[in-house]
């Protein structure tokens, strides 16, 4: 189902299952903008089964003149403190020759009517440092950094080595 939205030929959809080869495609290539291709180890395979199976999170596509430019992925997260879920947006990207037309805008903005529909409290996402064109995007949009905060991680060797720790 295609959804119409401000921009003329720009529509946005839900991923589908025969969609896994794009979504991977999209996160290689936000990936490889990002400097952090090394990092990519996810795999159709693991993808169809995360997203499209277990539906663990939710891709949209927006398609422009019916061709794929942009995608966001994203998945529902709670807060104790306002006792809602929201929608941590895990990806958001254009290709380069898209941006500065409103894609960006127009996907962000899907996700907080998303948002709002779900009865979400909150949208929010992690942006890399160095990335200000991203940053500025993001504040344009109303978006306040959470600079008080520090992000953690465990992950490989340390989330099995701390996985165990629950073991006798």
């Amino acid at each position: 189902m295609l959804i119409d939205t401000n921009l003329d030929d720009f529509k946005l959809r839900f991923a589908e299952a025969e969609d896994v080869s794009l979504v991977l495609e999209f996160i290689k290539e936000l990936a490889d903008y990002e400097k952090m291709s090394k990092e990519v180890v996810a795999t159709e395979e693991i993808l169809a089964e995360y997203l499209f199976e277990k539906k663990m999170a939710e891709v949209i596509i927006g398609e422009y003149k019916d061709k794929p430019v942009a995608f966001a992925l994203y998945f529902h997260n709670f807060s104790t403190f306002l006792g809602r879920p929201g929608i941590y947006l895990e990806d958001l990207y254009v290709k380069p020759e898209m941006r500065g037309k409103g894609i960006g805008e127009i996907m962000l903005s899907f996700i907080a009517k998303l948002c709002v529909e779900r009865k979400c409290g909150r949208l929010e996402w992690w942006c890399l440092d160095w990335n200000q064109p991203s940053i500025e995007f993001y504040k344009r949009m109303g978006a306040a950094p959470m600079d008080k905060w520090t992000v953690y991680r465990v992950c490989d060797d340390a989330l099995e080595k701390l996985a165990m720790k629950f073991s006798k």
